[in-house]
């Protein structure tokens, strides 16, 4: 009797230890300029376990200057002018550094802030009320290490806007693409970039030759790019047309990375501006992936290349194989904006037909 007893109450206890998550974001009612729209992100575990969460740069656990708002207005939504960064969240577990986790004890919270001046631009949707929420999926590791993702129940700000509508983020540069050029790069790593960048051309050429092949679906294009329709195929062939030979025509960062406000070294690929195309800000993963196969140097060269608005201007909607796959599935539209796609598919790691 005693051992059914003593079962029947850690049942009890397993399935009352759930994870739970709120995320409460705030900020100024009215701005009237830019530089003072800073909005306060809370994050407060709720459940009955310890959550460790993954710093994800999409996230607001992470400063780093990236798409983590969704602002709108009756009159449109503003310009994202920051950055965009590849981040592969199973990468960052198997390496397990301290900086790339954010440990919740039961009802602890952090509050993080974040400065949206340079990240987003007001001009075009003008002055006038705003709503924003914050991106609410966090990826964390649970007690028996599998990576699992978290949706926290989460609220939305609203602030009026006015006088300055824009602020210079920084990073706009204008590379003159000739051949490929370095900035920080040792001898050593030189030689492995242009390696990767030749591979990467290869890769496009590759892909450009199988989508003029295709007038339907195949396996390969709907496990990446979901069901076939001939304008979402069109849009896809004018991104990897548009990227063509520019991975060799184009200026690596070895050292910008280093020092990026936000932006971890040692869990993120790679980040670019996308309004500053022929410019690559090489981060500490990309030096431990091979040259060629999946999240590889020279895919981590096809996902950048893709993020630039010249080339189609893919986003980040969601980081990995298996959300990437999934995501092929439920919105093919989104699927055909997302770099993580564009990158899986030329390097077509397993091989699909």
């Amino acid at each position: 009797m005693k051992s059914v007893i003593s079962t029947v109450l850690l049942s009890a206890l397993a399935v009352s230890a759930a994870p739970g998550l709120v995320l409460d974001v705030a900020g100024p009612s009215s701005v009237v300029d830019l530089n003072g729209l800073t909005v306060k992100a809370t994050l407060k575990n709720t459940g009955d376990v310890a959550l460790k969460l993954l710093n994800d740069p999409r996230t607001v656990l992470s400063k780093a200057r990236t798409n983590t708002f969704s602002i709108s207005s009756p009159s449109g939504t503003p310009k994202f002018t920051g950055l965009y960064a590849k981040y592969v969240p199973s990468k960052a577990v198997a390496d397990a550094k301290e900086s790339t986790f954010t440990v919740l004890a039961p009802g602890q919270s952090i509050e993080v802030e974040h400065n949206l001046a340079g990240v987003y631009n007001f001009t075009q949707s003008g002055e006038g009320a705003y709503s924003f929420t914050a991106n609410n999926l966090f990826n964390y590791v649970d007690e028996s290490g599998e990576l699992k993702t978290i949706e926290p129940s989460s609220n939305s700000h609203q602030f009026k806007l006015a006088g300055k509508l824009a602020v210079s983020n920084g990073h706009i540069s204008s590379i003159s693409r000739r051949a490929v050029s370095y900035t920080g790069c040792t001898s050593t790593e030189q030689s492995e970039i242009s390696t990767a960048a030749t591979s990467s051309n290869t890769y496009v050429a590759d892909v450009n030759s199988y989508l003029a092949g295709i007038s339907s679906g195949t396996t390969r294009y709907a496990t990446w790019f979901g069901t076939f329709s001939t304008s979402r195929h069109n849009t896809v062939v004018s991104h990897y047309k548009d990227i063509g030979t520019d991975a060799t025509s184009t200026n690596y960062d070895c050292t910008a990375c280093k020092s990026e406000s936000g932006i971890d070294y040692e869990s993120t690929f790679a980040y670019v501006n996308p309004d500053s195309p022929g410019k690559i800000n090489l981060c500490g993963q990309f030096w431990s992936a091979p040259n060629t196969g999946a999240d590889s140097r020279a895919g981590t060269i096809v996902h950048e290349n893709s993020h630039f608005t010249v080339n189609g201007g893919t986003e980040d909607h969601v980081y990995g194989q298996g959300a990437a796959k999934s995501l092929a599935q439920s919105d093919p539209d989104q699927a055909i904006n997302n770099a993580d796609n564009h990158e899986y598919f030329a390097e077509n790691t397993p091989a699909l037909s």
